[in-house]
């Protein structure tokens, strides 16, 4: 047998080394980078409140801490977790996109508070 070819016995074909090298480094990546992805989803950092973007729209890390005259369109049912921006289900805490990289309490609450459909 040429060294450039590895036979496959079950299935009687023959591939170029070269092909197969290419498909192992390929799917090596490919675990590789689910397992980053994966450890960077959970380790997102919290929202802080005196982020300037979190402090333009308000975000409070506990919806009960909400200044109501400030934000009188607040109402005490609202919360990040029943917000149509919250990307995560029932956590206690998930990302938005308004703060891309981080994550929200669930229990927090911004003035972009938006029902879910």
């Amino acid at each position: 047998m040429h060294s450039s070819v590895f036979r496959l016995v079950s299935h009687r074909k023959e591939f170029p080394m070269s092909q197969l090298i290419q498909r192992r480094v390929f799917l090596m990546t490919l675990a590789a980078s689910s397992a980053v992805v994966g450890t960077e989803v959970r380790a997102q950092a919290m929202v802080d409140e005196k982020d300037a973007q979190a402090a333009a729209l308000g975000y409070v890390a506990d919806a009960k801490r909400v200044d109501a005259k400030k934000y009188p369109k607040f109402a005490a049912s609202q919360n990040c977790a029943n917000c149509a921006l919250y990307q995560a289900k029932g956590d206690k805490a998930g990302g938005c996109p308004l703060f891309a990289g981080k994550q929200v309490a669930g229990a927090g609450w911004c003035s972009a508070w938006a029902k879910k459909p």
